[in-house]
């Protein structure tokens, strides 16, 4: 299957642009949510497209980007998920977010269970500048380096969990929300890997 990658940037905390024009540089697509036009033209990153309400992006990337504007006709969800919707409709088959998480824990809180409906049509990645933050529902194999912190927190009830490459391992566990045993994990290796039979969890790694 043909793989299309999307950088998706937020109107919340973001990254350098160093980090930010690596992360575009290894997109076949980027697009913006709203006010995070004006955090891509801030790094130098010109983006393909610019998604959203447009109540947070200012009149000068407007101005600048208005042939980039998508105009979607429904303003009853987020501009998050306005732009996961847009992806998927557009068979995109990866993303990396940006600027979804940050000081209004609410919104933060919000976006992240929000991923949970669209994890089964795109691989989803919240980048931070010291981590990544993966929501599963089926397992992956992830790389890593050696001595760096992962959590598995989970969002349903997970059955059939295993963990391997990870100093605290599991096999064929059953993981509850609210639970904290799967917290601060260490890696062994070079990758790691997570598998399990139902659920949907939250794979946050430090990188």
């Amino acid at each position: 299957m043909q793989t299309y990658r999307a950088l998706l940037i937020g109107n919340g905390e973001t990254v350098s642009a160093r980090l930010l024009k690596q992360l575009a540089a290894q997109a076949d697509y980027v697009l913006t949510a709203d006010g995070g036009a004006d955090h891509a033209l801030a790094c130098g990153v010109i983006p393909d497209g610019v998604i959203g309400d447009l109540d947070s992006v200012s009149a000068a990337a407007k101005r600048k980007l208005a042939d980039r504007i998508l105009h979607v006709p429904s303003q009853e969800n987020t501009d998050l998920e306005k732009a996961l919707l847009w992806l998927t409709k557009h068979h995109f088959t990866h993303v990396t977010l940006i600027g979804f998480v940050g000081d209004r824990w609410d919104f933060s809180v919000g976006n992240l269970l929000a991923l949970a409906r669209f994890t089964r049509k795109l691989k989803i990645c919240l980048a931070g500048e010291k981590w990544r933050i993966f929501p599963l529902v089926r397992g992956t194999k992830l790389t890593c380096k050696k001595n760096k912190r992962v959590s598995i927190i989970p969002l349903k009830t997970c059955t059939g969990v295993t963990l391997s490459g990870l100093k605290y391992p599991l096999k064929n566990e059953k993981l509850l929300p609210g639970t904290t045993r799967t917290l601060s994990n260490l890696t062994l290796q070079t990758h790691f890997e997570i598998t399990f039979t139902h659920g949907c969890l939250l794979v946050y790694q430090e990188v």
